[in-house]
């Protein structure tokens, strides 16, 4: 007989089968919400328009949703196939670029006939090194023997306009309008074809003064919302050109950031105040081919601004710099490198990782140690003091003093220029004096994988010289005022106040550079740029005049120096319509046959502001030929000399009637 427990009647609860009511509050346990009692608030989130007439189905489970593919669009492209290979599609995605290299080949500079393999094989290579970051231009060789001719120099056009020194002078890659600033507090926007002057921006009175001489004796006056006055109020240090020649930003003394339309120079946004620089402006450089801006100043700061039309502010500031921050590079990368004067350090910024690489420029000095109470006087390491000695006997005792310019080569080269000093061992400290520390200007090479420089040019510009009663011959160094670089060629230029730009070739390894050569220029160089010019900028040049009936204030002449005009000159240009160019070199550039040296070895522009006074100060003035204005000087390949009829002088006639160099 089967037991009373197995026989029992009692229903059990797990064969209900309806549907139980939720458990009392005194149960133990709860069981857990059933999932579609949350569907119609998670569906509330996502969409307003999530009900339906039927309740019932207004939370359907997966069951109830769409998971087909959309409907191709069959406007979307003819050329795709559904059944098309991953093989097939990079065959017709490379033929539509083909196809696209043939077209803009065809309509901008060459003709049909003219396009062949070798052309089109160069522009893709052209195309894949220019997406590489990488140096991939090397043309520095070709502009060896026209720099080291003394026969002719290269054309050079100068304008005059600015009462006090040009602090900074920028083109776009267009090379068609040229840009320059003065620390009088004006912009002015040049003609770079003809060098006529097409428009001026001058300094906007400060509402303070104007408030002031209004209410003169008449007690205290209102104050004035600073962001009523259009314009800068003070001298103007840096102005930046965006790469398609949209945007101009300037900034200066006045703490302001102004954003300007560069084709008609009329002011688009003031960024001043909260979140803004509370210094001094020192340095501005756009991002290639971006609006992104990056500005430097004297707060220590760098900040980026996004200019895109839709957005047009404020993004972000970077920390890091112990001293004024005095220049900033940037190409193509999301990146950007910076010096910091004093705390001679060089910075590469990482701005989608938010990080920064920290390079210092130079070791640390015995004498710097012991001022700065690190070392006593007699705890010296003999054996640092025995390497200090090796390095004295061979040259190397360079300490950086200060850093005061940088320019990028490529994405993880950069160069710097700025005053370094020797660093005395111990037994030179008991006899240091002001008159015999040596201190050099020096430009030193960097790599982003190093914390060392890769190669330091110690007395880059030389010694200046000056006799005194006292003391004899003393000799200071001239320390480094401007550099830039070619974007991603083997090709930069530096400035000082010795009269010359001096022209600088990398190694093919990047492992050190060498002098090239020279060109003259008067006074303190306080900005420089290098860009080469479109064919574009030939081909919708205006007619040339003859060179008999060129300005000679324009482009200078050897014996008219005492011609010219004075510095309160409002900036004499060429005659109207006609070009500072001369008309056999233009000829050659745009001539069929010299296609391929135009596209191996382009023109290259020298563009510097020079001036009696270095732009951050008035300690340094040169008198002697110096010009408050801005040199632009082409600068030709060697195989482009013989085409243009000896432009530059190696065996041909001369390029403007009574052209000169300084």
């Amino acid at each position: 007989m089967p037991d009373s427990f197995f026989a029992s009647s009692k229903t059990r609860k797990r064969k209900r089968s309806q549907p139980t009511p939720s458990r009392q509050n005194g149960t133990k346990f709860k069981s857990k919400p059933s999932k579609p009692s949350k569907k119609p608030r998670l569906d509330e989130e996502l969409s307003e328009h999530s009900g339906d007439d039927n309740d019932d189905n207004e939370w359907g489970g997966i069951q109830d949703m769409d998971l087909r593919a959309e409907e191709p669009d069959p406007n979307a492209s003819d050329d795709e196939d559904i059944d098309e290979t991953p093989a097939e599609k990079r065959l017709r995605l490379a033929q539509l670029y083909l196809d696209s290299v043939k077209e803009s080949l065809a309509d901008g500079e060459f003709d049909a006939a003219e396009i062949d393999k070798e052309i089109i094989s160069s522009r893709l290579k052209q195309d894949v090194l220019s997406h590489s970051g990488k140096v991939h231009l090397f043309i520095a060789d070709s502009y060896s023997s026209s720099l080291r001719s003394t026969l002719q120099p290269p054309p050079t056009l100068r304008t005059r306009g600015h009462r006090f020194s040009v602090t900074s002078a920028v083109t776009s890659s267009s090379a068609k309008y040229l840009y320059t600033s003065g620390k009088e507090g004006s912009i002015i926007k040049w003609d770079l074809i003809t060098g006529k002057k097409l428009a001026t921006v001058y300094k906007s009175r400060p509402l303070e003064s104007m408030s002031s001489a209004k209410n003169k004796g008449k007690g205290k006056a209102k104050a004035q919302d600073s962001t009523d006055v259009q314009g800068h109020t003070d001298e103007i240090l840096t102005i930046a050109l965006s790469s398609d020649g949209k945007y101009l930003a300037s900034g200066g003394r006045d703490r302001r950031l102004i954003i300007w339309d560069a084709e008609t120079l009329s002011l688009l946004k003031i960024f001043q105040g909260p979140m803004n620089h509370k210094d001094t402006i020192s340095a501005l450089s756009f991002r290639h081919a971006s609006h992104t801006l990056f500005t430097a100043s004297f707060d220590r700061t760098i900040k980026l601004y996004d200019l895109t039309p839709s957005i047009l502010g404020y993004t972000e500031t970077l920390f890091g710099h112990q001293d004024s921050i005095l220049s900033v590079s940037s190409l193509s990368g999301e990146n950007c490198v910076s010096v910091g004067g004093r705390d001679k350090t060089a910075r590469y910024w990482k701005i989608v990782e938010e990080s920064q690489l920290v390079f210092r420029g130079g070791g640390r000095s015995r004498v710097r140690e012991i001022l700065e109470g690190g070392l006593r006087a007699d705890d010296i390491d003999a054996e640092r003091e025995e390497e200090e000695g090796k390095k004295e006997k061979k040259g190397e005792g360079y300490v950086e003093g200060s850093l005061e310019c940088i320019a990028m080569i490529d994405e993880s080269t950069f160069v710097t220029g700025g005053d370094s000093g020797y660093a005395p061992t111990s037994s030179h400290f008991a006899n240091l004096t002001s008159h015999t520390r040596i201190s050099h200007s020096s430009i030193s090479l960097w790599s982003t994988t190093k914390k060392k420089p890769v190669f330091t040019q110690p007395l880059a510009h030389g010694l200046h010289s000056v006799h005194s009663s006292t003391e004899g011959l003393i000799q200071t160094p001239r320390w480094i005022t401007a550099l830039t670089a070619l974007p991603y060629s083997d090709l930069f230029a530096s400035g000082s106040w010795e009269g010359q730009i001096r022209l600088w070739k990398l190694d093919p390894k990047l492992k050190s550079f060498s002098l090239l050569g020279n060109v003259s220029i008067p006074g303190v160089v306080n900005s420089l740029q290098l860009v080469s010019p479109p064919k574009s900028f030939f081909t919708s040049r205006p007619q040339p005049t003859p060179a008999s009936t060129s300005n000679p204030i324009t482009t200078i002449t050897t014996t008219a120096a005492a011609s010219l005009p004075p510095a309160s000159a409002t900036g004499a240009t060429p005659e109207s319509g006609s070009s500072w160019l001369p008309h056999s070199l233009l000829h050659s550039l745009t001539s069929s046959s010299s296609t391929h040296i135009l596209l191996s070895s382009p023109l290259t522009f020298i563009i510097a502001g020079t001036g009696q006074e270095h732009k951050f100060g008035r300690w340094l003035t040169v008198k002697e030929g110096a010009v408050n204005g801005a040199y632009v000087v082409a600068l030709l390949p060697s195989d482009s000399d013989s085409a243009g009829g000896g432009v530059l002088g190696v065996n041909g006639q001369s390029n403007v009637e009574g052209s000169r160099t300084f």
